[in-house]
């Protein structure tokens, strides 16, 4: 009985081993060398069209990039047409992430929050990390974040009170997170800020954080909280980090990175929200 036991947690251990993690990603050609950010762009907010911007940047060279795209829902965005077909959306969108790939350190991290058209039925969240998976970057995990807004924008119920067709609702939106070649950071420990609480309370992956209520202020429709970006920045990168933000929009992510004494690029291509993100700026 005893060998039989043995042998059963031999094959075990060696079924163990040949599971390999993020094996979707082990066959990956990123260069390991990271470089520094030119100082040119360092603290900058700028207005211009990610997907060219970008390309003035060398490779390996931000920390950790946190971006909200726009939704594709029918909002309305300074010099942006948010309602455009699926395939032309995520062709451009792609393009933009595929700039962010190349810019991410080694080690580096995206966080990017989206929330699915349900409407559409068209899952955004899982289409954008099947094209990180497809580019051999690593799943880290996904982060719930739930905004409590039950009243908001949910009159449909679909075929009431039948299981024809109804219609399910949601309280939340996602935060996907990858890591660039491997799950390590590199970074000095005396620069980590985040506390032991807040560690311990936000690797919980579902942050209850109310929705932004200064949109009307900063008209802009569709802001997520200083609160979600300080938590995604001190969890993900140390001080003096470079953050990076491609979808800007009024500067939540660059206000919160020089808050938490960050080094920030933020892009936008509408101009009056590039003019409210350097002017929130001036608060910190």
């Amino acid at each position: 009985m005893m060998l039989k036991h043995s042998a059963g947690k031999e094959r075990k251990a060696k079924n163990k081993e040949n599971r390999v993690k993020y094996f979707y990603a082990r066959d990956n050609d990123f260069p390991k060398t990271n470089n520094e950010f030119p100082l040119e762009f360092t603290n900058k907010i700028v207005c211009a069209d990610s997907e060219y911007f970008l390309r003035k940047l060398p490779n390996n060279c931000v920390d950790l990039i946190f971006t909200s795209p726009p939704y594709n829902f029918g909002l309305k965005y300074e010099e942006y047409k948010d309602e455009t077909q699926w395939k032309t959306y995520f062709d451009k969108l792609i393009r933009i992430f595929k700039e962010c790939i190349r810019v991410l350190k080694y080690g580096g991290r995206i966080v990017v929050n989206v929330q699915p058209l349900f409407s559409d039925y068209m899952p955004i969240h899982h289409i954008i990390s099947n094209f990180f998976m497809e580019n051999k970057m690593i799943w880290k995990g996904e982060i719930l974040w739930d905004k409590h807004n039950y009243n908001a924008k949910y009159t449909a119920w679909g075929s009431w009170k039948s299981p024809s067709n109804p219609y399910l609702k949601y309280t939340w939106e996602f935060l996907e997170v990858f890591s660039k070649g491997d799950l390590k950071h590199e970074g000095n420990s005396k620069n980590a800020d985040i506390t032991s609480d807040e560690f311990k309370k936000w690797v919980y992956a579902k942050w209850d954080i109310a929705p932004e209520i200064n949109m009307k202020k900063f008209q802009h429709p569709a802001m997520f909280p200083e609160e979600l970006a300080r938590r995604v920045i001190k969890l993900f990168s140390f001080e003096n980090d470079m953050v990076l933000d491609p979808f800007n929009g009024v500067g939540t992510t660059t206000k919160v990175a020089k808050e938490l004494n960050r080094r920030y690029l933020g892009i936008d291509m509408a101009e009056e929200y590039t003019k409210k993100a350097k002017e929130r700026l001036k608060e910190v």
